[in-house]
């Protein structure tokens, strides 16, 4: 019997081809050249109209990829429901590319970019096109093709990346050439941005064109598109709550700092620091395309709920060790952003605690969305929503960006532990939620250890990080060694 764990980590792996490779391109190469070329304001406007792009990502896919998963897997009606989703979303975001490149001028207006219209029009185009693709993408990791996921993720990111470097580090220092006046206009400034995402997804939508046209195969069957909206429309509701959960800071700061405080530069240092806790993002939401379809395959197998379980537990704690891993050598991680923005390092101890709780919650999730309870998921998501945009309003005046990293954590711990004591009623998993805690509280304790007593204990190169990260090894390899012997052996 092949080892279920090895395959889940397995694929998790290979989708960090498509996952972690494109966005650690991203964070190696254009955090690094953002935060060097542009000031902390500028790098602000980046990092709010991202925000909004999360939002309306959300909104616009509106649970439609989990209810895919949910209706296509283990069906004889793959075609039909791949049709369907295809169908709906095509049409939604037509209508939304529409609408906006309409209104774009009142819409620029009332979120403050009034004298830009223009990014509303390509933000609008981007976030159509990257709804759409995102169920060709879906049949692709239900068909197991991490590899074909992975190459087009990476030839969109290829061509973002370009074109980044093309437009803003290339043709200002060129441009005097024939070729460069006609392709380049220095007032567009952090536009380019946006152009190079836009052609970067327009490429992306080609190459899903042999995915997209597969669709025809089929017919839009009406009856299943209402059965799958009333599974997927809780997921909609829990979606936008997760978004307000994820992103309402970025737009909060900038309202909420006091002027005389610079709150575009204060936005600019918190997106910068926040990217520091990029390799828990990347992940976790590796894991996350490569569980859900996993989860809802073996959901009707014996051993369901132990596998869970044990999913979780390592789950858990490979989290930890990106967590002691970034911590004790973030004095080399700090580097890869510019010197102007380094000054909210504090932050990121707290964003990787949080991210790794947020993926904790997504593990726990698959007991109300196998028992069909998707509108437990929403109003907890909606309860964490409440506490993110509490936290921030009351705090954010006072404490600035901090209160929002601390806003993260705070929400992401109270939806784990609500969902946890909920499950036990519905579907109850043997999680080790003891054993669980204590790995994170004695990660913990390292990372204060090392904050506290070794920064200045002298020694070669960072032999105590090393001493430390192993200290946790051992631990984790005696408290779980019956549960890597019991899956090493098959």
């Amino acid at each position: 019997m092949k080892n279920p764990i090895k395959q889940l980590f397995g694929q998790t792996a290979v989708y960090g081809l498509g996952i972690v490779l494109p966005r650690l391109l991203n964070y190696l190469l254009l955090t690094p050249f953002y935060t060097r070329i542009f000031e902390r304001a500028t790098y602000g406007v980046i990092t709010e109209l991202y925000a909004y792009v999360v939002f309306l990502l959300v909104i616009l896919t509106y649970g439609m990829e989990t209810g895919y998963f949910r209706y296509a897997s283990n069906s004889e009606k793959k075609d039909r429901v791949y049709t369907t989703v295809l169908g709906s979303l095509f049409i939604t975001s037509t209508l939304f590319i529409v609408l906006v490149l309409v209104w774009s001028g009142p819409i620029s207006a009332l979120i403050g970019y009034e004298e830009h219209a223009e990014y509303i029009k390509w933000l609008a185009v981007i976030v159509g096109i990257d709804a759409f693709t995102s169920i060709p993408f879906a049949r692709i990791r239900l068909r197991n093709q991490p590899l074909k996921y992975g190459l087009i993720r990476i030839g969109e990111v290829s061509i973002n990346i370009g074109l980044n470097l093309f437009f803003l580090y290339y043709c200002p220092r060129h441009s005097d050439s024939e070729l460069v006046s006609l392709l380049y206009n220095e007032n567009i400034g952090v536009g380019y941005v946006l152009i190079s995402n836009l052609v970067a997804s327009s490429l992306k939508l080609l190459l899903l064109i042999p995915d997209i046209l597969a669709a025809l195969r089929s017919v839009f069957d009406r009856s299943l598109f209402k059965e799958i909206l009333r599974y997927s429309y809780p997921l909609l509701i829990a979606g936008l709550a997760g978004t307000v959960n994820e992103a309402l800071d970025r737009i909060l700061l900038k309202h909420m700092i006091p002027l005389e405080q610079n709150p575009m530069e204060q936005l600019g240092i918190y997106g910068a620091n926040y990217k520091l806790a990029v390799l828990m993002t990347l992940f976790v939401q590796m894991f996350r395309y490569a569980a859900e379809p996993f989860f809802f395959s073996k959901s009707g197998e014996k051993n369901a709920q132990k596998l869970y379980a044990d999913v979780m537990m390592f789950f858990v704690i490979a989290g930890l060790f990106i967590f002691l891993l970034v911590n004790l050598y973030l004095d080399y991680f700090i580097l890869f952003i510019g010197a102007d923005f380094r000054e909210g390092v504090q932050i990121v101890p707290v964003v990787l605690l949080a991210n790794l709780v947020m993926g904790i919650f997504f593990n726990l999730s698959i007991w109300y969305k196998l028992t069909n309870l998707t509108h437990i998921g929403a109003v907890l998501v909606l309860l964490g929503a409440l506490i993110t945009v509490f936290v921030n309003v009351l705090f954010i005046p006072r404490y600035g960006y901090v209160a929002s990293a601390w806003a993260h954590l705070i929400c992401y711990s109270t939806m784990v532990i609500v969902s946890y004591l909920w499950s036990r009623k519905h579907y109850a998993i043997p999680y080790r939620a003891g054993r669980i805690l204590a790995y994170i509280l004695v990660a913990i304790v390292i990372y204060l250890s090392n904050e506290l007593f070794l920064q200045n204990v002298k020694g070669p190169g960072n032999l105590w990080a090393l001493v430390l990260l192993s200290v946790f090894g051992a631990i984790v390899v005696l408290g779980e060694r019956r549960t890597f012997n019991q899956y090493k052996s098959s």
